[in-house]
């Protein structure tokens, strides 16, 4: 339809206002570091730390010790203060596998086998049945089966998944599957009902990805199908009888653990403040590689907050410039940098901060000491294990564009002490130098006091919830102008990007993100010119609302009855 009028007229035009204005999409952090079980190398989203100890475990043991990985401590922090979603992605050392179990049918043949999610030994719970019925190696990490009911006549039969340490008369059942079949025509096949995928990292050189098999997504929490050994395709005739072929192949009634998983971590491993260049919780730096490249991926893995426990600056810089490149381009996120091992002095902490120069990264320091919640001990952490936590209560309380920082926001009410106690001069020297001090004061406790970005040149973007503020933008109106592409470029489809943008940013102005936005949209900056190299360009003008960081508060002492300023 024409746009304008030539000769005299009428020109009716439409402007579909009629679609409801979506909200912000919702993410959450991402952690990469190892954890004592899960699926190794699949970002994996947890919605609670119960969730997160159910697939990734909690404690492991190195030697004679009993320890609990920076990540898991992150998370129980994380959650603890509100935060909703995690996307963990578990690295290890070494390589590791999943456990099996094979379940027979009748005649002793082999029916179908299952694998555990979670990879390396701590999901091997096979072992001699004890008296009360109780496995040596289960354990409430790992999980064992059994057969409940089986039915020739049906060719259907029910699976519990149990947890690895219950016994025979004290079940614990975290799952149940029912009416289960080995038909692949059914609806109930026991692929399609509890799934047969298992996915790999994958990568061409330029792009990262996981590679995917099996025709059926996951639905247990715990075991995948690995193969269904004797199919039973069509398992009742026309008249609905079982065809003696296959019955023999329908499990029977029995139970078992899973065994022959690979994997574990390696004796005398470094831990907490122990860890340095050579040995990060059993670790080294090209471990986490894979996983770095994957999450550069930013259609696939969504995030606004990015935490690596475990990897510092000073010997992990490789690894961490890597993590800095794939943030910037990904343009949606902030990463919480740890720059130097346990016991470092000042100098030692604001010389590699100079080395670096982004607003997409913040440093805090010093290390600080928390109550291990799975072991009960008092461990030395990287101030990033406890960082993703501030961030999710300064936005369970304000918004994404409110500093993380200070006594209403920046409390750290889990931190027993920090490394050291900072003195307003040593904090002056490490805000001076990017680094933002975590601070300890009588009747408060300890606070992170301060939100500077690693960026050096003074811009609004050299602070955190500006920075922060950008990325909330930024991601919301790229995901509205999404739904342009391909769209005719037209007035109306202008007109739509600006109904959705628009009111978008007045509520964040409302909610004093911004002093004040622009947004343009028209045929004055979308020209003809523009229009035929089929490009569509919006700008958008905003002044993010600058912190109080620095409050003068002048006492004037002044002669008996001189006068008052009105």
């Amino acid at each position: 339809m024409a746009e304008t009028l030539i000769s005299a007229g009428v020109l009716a035009r439409e402007n579909d206002q009629s679609f409801i204005t979506q909200g912000p999409i919702t993410v959450g952090a991402a952690i990469i570091g190892p954890t004592a079980k899960g699926p190794v190398e699949i970002p994996t989203v947890v919605t609670s730390y119960s969730d997160y100890q159910s697939k990734f475990g909690t404690t492991i043991t190195s030697g004679s010790g009993v320890y609990s990985y920076f990540t898991s401590i992150a998370a129980y922090n994380y959650f603890q203060n509100g935060g909703e979603s995690l996307l963990v992605s578990r690295v290890v050392n070494g390589t590791y596998t999943a456990a099996d179990a094979t379940v027979a049918g009748n005649e002793d043949v082999t029916a179908v086998t299952f694998k555990t999610i979670g990879e390396g030994v701590l999901m091997n719970s096979t072992s001699s049945l004890n008296s009360d019925g109780s496995m040596d190696s289960g354990s409430v990490d790992n999980v064992r089966w059994e057969i409940v009911n089986s039915n020739t006549g049906s060719g259907t039969f029910d699976l519990l998944v149990r947890r690895g340490d219950d016994t025979t008369n004290d079940k614990s059942v975290v799952e149940t599957w029912t009416n289960l079949s080995l038909d692949p025509f059914s609806s109930d096949y026991v692929a399609r009902r509890i799934g047969d995928q298992t996915s790999t990292y994958a990568s061409d050189g330029t792009s990262y990805y996981l590679q995917t098999t099996g025709a059926y997504p996951n639905a247990s929490r715990y075991i995948r199908v690995s193969e269904v050994n004797t199919p039973t395709p069509n398992y009742l005739d026309n008249s609905g009888v079982a065809k003696t072929a296959y019955t023999s192949s329908i499990p029977t009634v029995s139970a078992g653990g899973f065994d022959n998983a690979t994997g574990d971590v390696k004796g005398g491993a470094k831990f907490y403040e122990s860890i340095d260049s050579s040995d990060t919780q059993g670790l080294v730096g090209t471990d986490y590689t894979d996983m770095i490249n994957l999450l550069s991926n930013s259609d696939d893995y969504k995030f606004n907050i990015l935490i690596v426990p475990g990897l510092y600056d000073v010997d992990y810089s490789t690894q961490l410039t890597s993590i800095i490149s794939n943030t910037q381009n990904r343009g949606d996120n902030l990463l919480v940098l740890d720059l130097v091992k346990h016991g470092q002095s000042v100098s030692d902490v604001t010389n590699k901060a100079a080395s670096r120069n982004t607003s997409y990264a913040a440093s805090y320091w010093p290390w600080v000491q928390v109550i291990d919640p799975d072991t009960g001990k008092q461990v030395w952490v990287p101030a990033s294990t406890v960082m993703a936590g501030v961030f999710a209560y300064n936005d369970s309380v304000s918004e994404p564009w409110f500093a993380p920082a200070g006594i209403n926001r920046g409390g750290l009410g889990q931190v027993v002490r920090p490394e050291r106690k900072l003195a307003q001069a040593t904090r002056d020297e490490l805000y001076t130098s990017k680094v933002n001090p975590i601070a300890s004061f009588p009747g408060t406790g300890v606070v992170v006091y301060g939100q500077k970005t690693l960026q050096t040149k003074s811009t609004a973007l050299d602070r955190v919830n500006v920075r922060r503020l950008l990325i909330e933008m930024k991601s919301y109106i790229s995901n509205v102008s999404q739904n342009l592409v391909f769209e005719q470029n037209s007035a109306a489809t202008r007109n739509n990007f600006l109904a959705q943008v628009n009111p978008y940013l007045e509520g964040i102005q409302q909610r004093q993100g911004l002093y004040a936005f622009k947004v343009v949209m028209d045929d004055s900056n979308n020209t003809a010119d523009v229009i035929d190299r089929n490009e569509l360009i919006g700008q958008i003008y905003v002044q993010p609302t600058r912190t109080a960081e620095y409050i003068y508060l002048d006492f004037n002492v002044t002669p008996t009855g001189a006068a008052f300023p009105a």
